[in-house]
């Protein structure tokens, strides 16, 4: 019987869960007043040396999110150590954090489209007028 997820899904899903859990409790109180950070996607490597960690940032303009990100990125050597402290696997996969835009972007589509329809609404209105 084969199993139902491969290993570097569930190590994607473990790393996933216990990275989301260092920002929102160590890294919040090392970093201080931050923006809303989730974790939107994990994708580990076939070797499980590396991880890429795609976050969205809310609350913040376009610079400041730039900075969060680079922050993460400086900040991995002390998220990968307390991930190494929570994780029962031989080594580690390095951290590589990616600011996901899909989310945010995803919403102004959806404006976009929500806007056009009322506009057509109100363009029937005043044509049937």
């Amino acid at each position: 019987m084969a199993r139902e997820f491969s290993r570097t899904d569930r190590v994607a899903q473990q790393v996933h869960k216990e990275v989301a859990s260092i920002l929102q409790n160590e890294y919040k109180h090392r970093v201080g007043d931050m923006p809303l950070i989730t974790i939107s996607d994990v994708d580990v490597s076939r070797d499980l040396a590396h991880a890429k960690i795609f976050v969205t940032i809310y609350g913040a303009e376009e610079a400041e999110a730039k900075a969060h990100t680079k922050q993460l990125v400086e900040s991995k050597g002390f998220i990968r150590s307390l991930l190494a402290k929570r994780l029962r696997m031989r080594s580690v996969p390095d951290l590589h954090f990616f600011r996901d835009e899909s989310i945010l972007e995803g919403m102004r589509i959806s404006n976009l489209v929500a806007e056009t329809i009322a506009k057509d609404e109100e363009k029937k209105q005043k044509d049937e007028e």
